[in-house]
């Protein structure tokens, strides 16, 4: 598994694609597949199959969208930005690399 710089709730703007421009927090992490899956963002729609129980339907559900596809969003400067880490004393903080802003 590889390991990404972007975790669950983090929030994140689409920098190519058909939703280029768009953001929103993430929902899941696909870490096989290396993608995330981002509220409002890479929206379809999955037709539901009628049962006994509920009547069929149309759904819109997120798709997963590849990670390199998307960037943290700066919650200083909220511009897109890429991620660093730094270790003080035993412990690991993750830094935004535009305005060195704890995440």
């Amino acid at each position: 598994m590889k390991k990404f710089k972007l975790k669950k709730g983090d929030n994140v703007t689409v920098i190519s694609g058909k939703d280029k421009g768009k953001s929103g927090e993430i929902i899941e992490v696909l870490r096989t597949i290396d993608k995330v899956k981002v509220r409002g963002v890479n929206i379809v729609k999955k037709h539901r199959k009628p049962t006994q129980e509920n009547p069929g339907k149309i759904d819109e559900i997120e798709h997963p969208i590849h990670v390199s596809n998307v960037a943290f969003l700066d919650p200083k400067t909220s511009k897109a930005t890429r991620i660093k880490y730094e270790i003080n004393k035993k412990e690991k903080i993750r830094l935004t690399v535009s305005s060195g802003s704890k995440v």
